[in-house]
Order: structure tokens, then sequence, then C-alpha cells
């Protein structure tokens, strides 16, 4: 199993991620979330036996999403990409702080940060700044 990562651009919180998505232009012909990117894994085999994406938002990784399977999007201009489909429910990870960088890159199961408990993911969003000091230290 192999998990990726991204950088949520733009988004300022775990719930600005949930509401993006909600959105018709976020979703696939099945009401799926799914995020579209040029670039397709070569390990797709490995991603789609349970592989999640990992979001960074404002340099903390704070959620993953199961993913469910990839597609291949023809806009019309000859460029193959890739939509990863995603499952509805975002899981909210232990804060893990990650420096910028372009796309998607792989994720280890082991270097991945593990799922809050239940219960826990409903509790208030640190700041970013402080969950990412937090994290560094290895409070949390």
């Amino acid at each position: 199993m192999m998990n990726l990562i991204k950088l949520s651009v733009g988004t300022e919180s775990v719930e600005g991620l949930a509401a993006w998505q909600k959105t018709a232009h976020a979703r696939s012909a099945d009401g799926h979330p799914r995020h579209v990117t040029r670039m397709w894994p070569k390990r797709e085999a490995e991603i789609l036996d349970g592989g999640s994406i990992y979001w960074v938002i404002k340099g903390v990784i704070q959620c993953r999403q199961r993913i469910l399977r990839l597609e291949e999007i023809d806009r019309g201009d000859g460029i193959r990409r890739c939509a990863i489909i995603l499952d509805s429910e975002i899981h909210r990870t232990a804060a893990a702080t990650r420096r910028p960088f372009q796309g998607w890159r792989y994720l280890k199961p082991e270097d991945s940060p593990r799922d809050l408990p239940a219960g826990r993911d409903s509790e208030e969003e640190l700041p970013p700044a402080l969950a990412g000091a937090l994290a560094d230290i290895g409070v949390i």
C-alpha cells in the first residue's frame, strides 16, 4: 500500500477543504470529490490497495482521504490528466509539518501521520503555526 501527499493550495482549514470538495467543479460524475493532476502515479496498484491522500494545509498535514480510484480526464487538448477520486469522508490526522513542494508525492505508510482518535476530530482546530510548532517538538 502507498499513500500520496499533496498541498491543498489556497485552503485555510480542513473545513475549507471540505467546502471546496462540495462544489460541482471538484466532483466526479458520480458525486465523489476529486483532485485533477497532470501526473499519473506509476505506483497505481499500490495506491489503489487502500492508499489515502494526505492534505497539507498551511504547511501542516491535517487530514487524509481514502483514494477510491484513478480516472483519465480528457479536456480535448491532448494532455492526459489523472483525476484522483476520493472518499467523501475526511479523517483528521496528527499534525505533521511539511515544506512546500509542487504536485503530489508518494508517502509511505510508516511515514504517514496517524489518524486522530475518535472524538478528537471534532475538536477546535489549532492555528496552523501552533500545530506545526507542536508537531516539530513531538507534542502532537
